[in-house]
């Protein structure tokens, strides 16, 4: 826990809880009754029950009235977390997540993350960036932000990744961005870091595969240009969705316009997905997601 986490808050300071559980009778009004019982005042509360899996989730958005500690207030939560069998956490609302960009050779995503860092409009904070070139960490540098290069090929992956781990925990990091990172992450990575990863792709798949799928989807006559932001699972590109923009396109686009058109839906997609997950308004729910946007 760091220091910013567990001091007393002042009064009216913001709060974040999450949750997911079995659905049963009583969850709301718990949840309610001890915010009340606290001096908590709801700010913002959504909440969906799925018929199909049985789980509720809920966010709750609230704020003290007295100053009180991150700590204290899981404390006396527990007890009401246990009696539901909840999956939950409280966080300060005010607390910029630590975050990891990975990125290869294609740069636009990592741009667009970076400004959008930097001017406030994601309430992240970039600890690093990692990546297997050295092309854009004259671009990183600019922001000061620690740029590692680590290469990776087929011998040295296992140590490439040992090294992105070690970067995470030193940086005490909660999500890693794949911003365009052109590498397969091995089975055991995806593991250690479940529900922590986010990746782009383009939309294509798996119809469109390999080198240039723009132009393959050019040679088609696609009309719509797509990009989907989902977590990172062993099973590639298979991940419980998070968010997925689209457009339109006519028939006298070229390849190259249909690579801008997709450079824009994918910065889009993915900034909104690493703004939910800072957020923490995504609970995963199996295969799934539930976004409370």
């Amino acid at each position: 826990m760091n220091e910013q986490s567990s001091r007393a808050a002042a009064p009216g300071e913001q709060y974040v809880l999450t949750l997911s559980c079995p659905d049963k009778q009583g969850i709301v009004h718990a949840v309610s009754s001890y915010l009340f019982m606290t001096g908590c005042n709801i700010e913002d509360s959504q909440q969906f029950g799925d018929r199909d899996t049985g789980l509720f989730f809920m966010r709750v958005h609230f704020s003290a009235e007295a100053p009180v500690s991150v700590d204290k207030l899981r404390a006396s939560f527990a007890a009401i977390g246990d009696s539901f069998q909840m999956d939950w956490q409280i966080n300060r609302a005010d607390e910029k997540m630590r975050i990891v960009l990975m990125v290869s050779r294609f740069g636009h995503c990592l741009n667009d993350l970076l400004f959008r860092a930097r001017i406030g409009a994601l309430p992240v904070e970039i600890a690093a960036v990692v990546s297997n070139h050295n092309d854009f960490a004259e671009l990183v540098g600019s922001y000061n932000i620690p740029f590692h290069h680590i290469p990776v090929t087929r011998d040295t992956k296992p140590q490439a990744e040992a090294r992105v781990l070690e970067i995470v925990r030193e940086n005490d990091v909660e999500l890693v961005v794949l911003a365009r990172y052109m590498q397969v992450l091995s089975d055991d990575l995806c593991k250690q870091l479940s529900g922590r990863i986010i990746n782009i792709h383009h939309s294509f798949l798996p119809s469109f595969k390999g080198a240039k799928p723009y132009h393959q989807a050019h040679d088609r006559g696609v009309k719509l240009i797509g990009a989907t932001a989902h977590y990172v699972t062993a099973d590639l590109d298979e991940g419980p969705i998070i968010e997925q923009e689209v457009e339109r396109v006519g028939h006298d686009v070229t390849p190259d316009q249909l690579v801008a058109v997709g450079r824009d839906v994918e910065c889009q997609a993915l900034a909104r997905a690493v703004k939910w997950h800072a957020e923490r308004r995504i609970l995963l729910n199996g295969r799934r997601t539930v976004v409370f946007a």
